[in-house]
């Protein structure tokens, strides 16, 4: 610390009394917030949420301004009790939850419960928990905001209301333990939704004819598409039309007919938001939201670091700010520099505009020092999910700073015997950020073809020519049709986003809380009682899900049950045939010992691994990904060990083969 900056600290701590309590929500926070204070603050964790409403009955009381009736958790009246100890013997109390509604809401219970003065300015907030975040908190307390605590508030008994008086009607009419959220319920309605739209289309058979090629100047094959046949638009209405084009391909030499190139100047992504976090690390990592916010809470909060101690990694992670201080910008310049060198720096600064209804309190979320690489926060012992995440994090942020991507976009027409594929795609010309961070896709048609270098007359040698989808469930499709003729608007998309932004109204003050929680229930309430009249006595049944499965047994088709342990397979011929077999998961790979299929199968601890079919009779598994390339030496499925830039390996007995991806584009 410069002397400038710990005189200034000093000067801040001498405004506040040696003996304050600061109450956070957790130990990691609690701690690397200490690491900052003197030792004559004591801080403590509340271990989130103190109060709630019960879990035994609704809790509010509609009849009464749907009054809450919170009380204390039971498994934290111990920890209440040693709170209000250390509050009685120091003079003051600093409220210091997350900067948001929900840590606004857990100070105010806080407040409560030790009978602070509502007026007293004791909220503390630290949009970032290092040294100039904490400083800066502790220099501005306020009083607790009591539009952030009632947003929170009726958010709270919005779900509560639909959970506690939706749920049990959808456990009476379809199966018991159904969840009526907010949320999911409009999430279920926009998948069924899709699935109608693909049902109702009427198909036409169609074939497409794809090929992967390979040029001598690369390793890797890059995709064609037939764009024309004798100079015609094809139109394979049948298999067999296809197959005559594939006829004519065969022994045909591939050769480049044109090339044509332009420069495309490719700007990086910005900072993450929590939406963009959120989506990002489903894409790239696999993570729910739930998983993604909690290692960003404990990202947020600090963590041991080798040579600094408890530190906080990420600036607050419920953000939906893209604005970047100067300070980190300097701080991703000096990096960057350092890193990659100055052509590697924009020639002006990366500026990302937030939408006009966000709110700007906060920064985008980025690392709080650049200089603190994932490499050394790995090996500093953290867990998986929190380095990959913060990998994620630093990456985007330090990439969103960088130099555009310059790329030689390049559209190729390929000839073999009057047949004409096309390829669009890019070979980089200057890396930029990309060699850093690349933004990834949801949909496979947004991602770009990468191009080795080709010229006109170049013959390719042909690797390959060929002739997710989400989709709701039996349980699923029955729900959301009985929400949908009954509840419209707990499952209407604009009505969730028009709810959102009357919680974001009342944060603001422009809308009192208990007139929008009225507003909400006299029509809820009204569907309630109308739907308990038209469906007295009736129940939903739930179909068996239909598969392509043939049973071994009477050769009827197969169908998905849910059973009390979850889905399984059964006969469709029940109760005469009563054959069922669990469900698998295929990867597409061949077993290296004996050749039968590879399965996605889970340890008893949850973890995943792939094993043959035939276990135990066969004992292959292993933690390596199977891949669709077969081996060159012996033709057994490779598995991809070490991520993207590990290697491909074969564990066929006696083969050996591997080859490294890290040099493979």
């Amino acid at each position: 610390m410069t002397n400038l900056k710990r005189e200034r600290f000093v000067k801040v701590r001498e405004k506040f009394d040696l003996s304050d309590l600061v109450i956070v929500e957790s130990p990691h926070k609690a701690k690397t917030v200490k690491r900052y204070l003197s030792g004559d603050y004591e801080v403590v964790a509340s271990m989130g949420h103190l109060r709630d409403l019960p879990k035994s009955k609704l809790g509010v009381d509609i009849d009464n301004d749907f009054e809450p009736h919170y009380i204390n958790i039971k498994d934290k009246e111990s920890l209440i009790k040693e709170i209000k100890k250390k509050a009685k013997g120091c003079d003051r109390v600093y409220l210091a939850g997350d900067p948001d509604r929900e840590g606004e809401a857990i100070s105010w219970h806080l407040a409560q419960l030790l009978g602070l003065d509502m007026s007293e300015k004791n909220r503390v907030a630290f949009n970032e928990i290092t040294k100039t975040g904490i400083e800066a908190g502790m220099s501005h307390p306020r009083t607790i905001d009591l539009n952030l605590v009632n947003a929170q508030q009726t958010r709270r008994i919005l779900d509560r209301i639909v959970g506690y008086k939706l749920s049990p009607f959808l456990w009476r009419k379809i199966r018991r333990g159904l969840s009526a959220g907010r949320v999911q319920s409009v999430a279920v309605k926009m998948i069924c939704d899709r699935e109608e739209e693909i049902r109702a289309f009427v198909s036409q058979e169609y074939w497409s004819i794809d090929g992967k090629f390979l040029a001598r100047s690369s390793r890797k094959a890059f995709s064609a598409k037939v764009n024309a046949v004798d100079g015609k638009k094809p139109e394979l209405k049948s298999k067999e039309e296809a197959d005559e084009v594939l006829a004519r391909l065969e022994g045909a030499e591939f050769v480049i007919d044109k090339v044509k190139k332009s420069v495309h100047r490719k700007t990086p992504a910005a900072p993450f938001t929590t939406s963009t976090l959120q989506q990002e690390a489903s894409r790239r990592l696999g993570f729910q939201g739930r998983r993604t916010m909690k290692a960003a809470q404990e990202l947020y909060e600090g963590l041991d670091i080798n040579g600094l101690g408890a530190t906080g990694l990420i600036t607050y992670m419920r953000t939906d700010s893209l604005r970047i201080s100067d300070e980190a910008r300097a701080a991703a310049y000096s990096f960057i520099k350092e890193k990659y060198g100055d052509k590697y720096i924009p020639d002006k600064p990366k500026v990302y505009k937030t939408k006009g209804s966000a709110q700007d309190a906060h920064e985008a979320i980025r690392p709080t020092d650049p200089r603190i690489t994932p490499d050394i926060v790995k090996a500093s012992g953290v867990t998986a999910d929190q380095y990959k995440l913060y990998r994620l994090i630093w990456e985007r942020f330090i990439a969103s700073q960088m130099s555009n991507c310059l790329m030689d976009t390049m559209s190729v027409d390929i000839m073999a015997n009057g047949v004409n594929f096309k390829a669009t795609g890019y070979s980089v010309k200057f890396d930029g950020f990309t060699v850093l961070y690349e933004e990834s896709k949801d949909e496979e048609e947004e991602k770009k073809n990468v191009l080795p270098a080709i010229s006109k007359g170049d013959v390719l040698r042909a690797k390959e020519i060929t002739g997710k989808q989400l989709k709701p469930t039996a349980l699923g499709e029955v729900t959301n049709q009985l929400m949908s003729e009954h509840f419209d608007k707990i499952v209407d998309v604009k009505f969730t986003a028009n709810m959102e932004q009357s919680l974001d109204d009342i944060e603001s003050g422009k809308t009192e809380w208990v007139k929008t929680l009225k507003k909400f229930y006299k029509e809820f309430d009204s569907e309630l009682t109308k739907a308990e009249t038209e469906m007295e006595g009736k129940r939903v049944k739930v179909p068996d899900e239909a598969t392509d499965e043939v049973c071994e047994v009477c050769g009827k088709p197969m169908v998905i049950k849910i059973g009390r342990y979850g889905k399984f397979m059964a006969c469709s011929g029940f109760p005469e045939c009563t054959n069922t077999r669990r469900i698998v998961q295929e990867t597409g790979g061949n077993c290296p010992y004996c050749g039968k299929r590879v399965l996605l199968k889970k340890s008893k601890k949850g973890k995943k691994y792939y094993g043959c079919e035939d276990n135990p009779q066969c004992s292959f598994m292993t933690w390596d990904l199977p891949t669709e390339e077969k081996c060159p030496t012996c033709g057994s499925t490779l598995f991809q060990k070490g991520g993207k830039n590990g290697i491909l390996i074969c564990h066929k007995p006696d083969c050996g083969y591997q080859r490294s991806l890290s040099n493979e584009g």
